[in-house]
C-alpha cells in the first residue's frame, strides 16, 4: 500500500499521519453534522476514515450505507467497523461479502462486546467468530481486504494479564492485520509502556495510538469506565465547574488534548487516530498543531 503525503514537515522531520472515526447518524440532524464534519476534515487527506459498527450489528445498515456515500462522494478511503458479537460466521461472512461489493476495501475486525444493558460478560456466538484473531483471519480468507485491529494501553478489561492481553494482540497480528488501533488513553506514560511490552513480546504491528478529545468529561467518564481506560485526576481537576460554561469547557479541551498530542510527537509518535465523535472543529486544531494541512487549491494561471 503507498503512502499519501499528509503534511508538509519540515526538512528533516518524520511525516505525521492521521485517521478519523466516525459513528453513523440516527437521524437527518446528526447526518447533517457528520457530513459536516467530513468536509471538513477531508483535506487533511487522512490516510483512512472509519466507521463504527453498533453491538450486535445494530448498526449495520447505517454503517454500510454511511460507508458507500463516502466512497461514492468523497475522496477519502473508508474502513468499515465490524464485530463478530451475536452472528454466526454465515451472517458475518454476508456482510464481509457485502462491503467487498460495495467497494471496500478496509475493514476494521474487533471482538465487539454485548449490547448496552445486557447485563452479561461475552460469550461467543457458538456458530461465529470467537475474537478478533478469528474474525481478523475470516476476513482475509474471503477476500484481500486491509484489516485494522483494537490494541489496550491499560489491558482489555476481559484480559486476565498482560501474557494474555499481548498474545491477542499477537494472534490478530498472525491472522493477518496491517495495524492496531488503541483504545483511547490520556496518560502517555501508559501508552509508552504498553509500547514496550507489545516490542518486548517480539511483536512487530504497527499500534497507533487513539486519541478521544473531551467533548463531554461526563460522557467520556461513561466510556472510560465501561471499556477500562482510567482517567487521572488531574483530568477530571481541569473539567470540574465548567458544566455550564461551554465556551471555556471548550478551550480547556483543545488545550488537554494539544498537550497530549504534542508531547506523543515528542517522544517520536507520528500516527494517530483521531476519535471525533462525528466533530471536526478541535481535530482539525490537532492535526494542524501536527503539521498537517489542507490541500491549497491550485490557482489558475494569469
Amino acid at each position: 500500500m503507498t503512502e499519501t503525503d499528509l503534511s508538509h514537515p519540515k526538512a528533516g522531520q518524520p511525516k505525521i499521519s492521521a485517521s478519523f472515526e466516525f459513528f453513523p447518524p440516527k437521524n437527518a440532524q446528526m447526518e447533517e453534522t457528520l457530513w459536516a464534519s467530513i468536509q471538513r476534515l477531508e483535506p487533511l487527506n487522512p490516510r483512512f476514515v472509519s466507521v463504527t459498527y453498533g453491538a450486535g450489528g445494530s448498526t449495520r445498515e447505517r454503517t454500510h450505507r454511511t460507508v458507500k456515500r463516502i466512497i461514492d462522494e468523497t475522496s477519502l478511503k473508508p474502513a468499515a467497523h465490524l464485530t463478530c458479537v451475536g452472528a454466526t460466521r454465515e451472517e458475518v461472512d454476508e456482510v464481509i461479502q457485502d462491503y467487498w461489493n460495495a467497494g471496500i476495501r478496509h475493514i476494521v475486525a474487533l471482538r465487539g462486546d454485548p449490547p448496552a444493558g445486557a447485563g452479561t460478560a461475552y460469550e461467543p456466538h457458538p456458530g461465529g467468530y470467537a475474537n478478533g484473531a478469528e474474525l481478523t483471519a475470516g476476513i482475509r480468507r474471503l477476500a484481500d481486504f486491509e484489516v485494522s485491529v483494537s490494541a489496550y494501553p491499560e489491558r482489555h478489561p476481559d484480559s486476565v494479564d498482560w501474557d494474555e492481553d499481548i498474545d491477542n494482540l499477537k494472534r490478530k497480528a498472525d491472522a493477518g492485520a496491517a495495524r492496531a488501533i488503541t483504545q483511547f488513553f490520556f496518560d502517555n506514560d501508559l501508552f509508552e509502556a504498553y509500547m514496550e511490552r507489545v516490542a518486548k513480546a517480539g511483536v512487530t504491528l504497527p499500534v497507533i495510538p487513539g486519541i478521544l478529545p473531551v467533548h463531554s468529561f461526563p460522557q467520556v467518564a461513561r466510556f472510560a469506565g465501561s471499556c477500562g481506560a482510567s482517567i487521572p485526576d488531574t483530568l477530571e481537576h481541569r473539567f470540574e465547574g465548567l458544566e455550564d460554561d461551554p465556551d471555556t469547557r471548550r478551550l480547556v479541551a483543545a488545550a488537554v488534548a494539544a498537550e497530549q498530542v504534542l508531547d506523543l510527537e515528542q517522544r517520536g509518535f507520528t500516527d494517530f487516530h483521531f476519535y471525533t465523535m462525528n466533530r471536526a472543529e478541535l481535530v482539525y486544531a490537532l492535526c494542524h498543531l501536527l503539521g498537517m494541512r489542507g490541500e491549497e487549491p491550485v490557482s489558475e494561471a494569469a
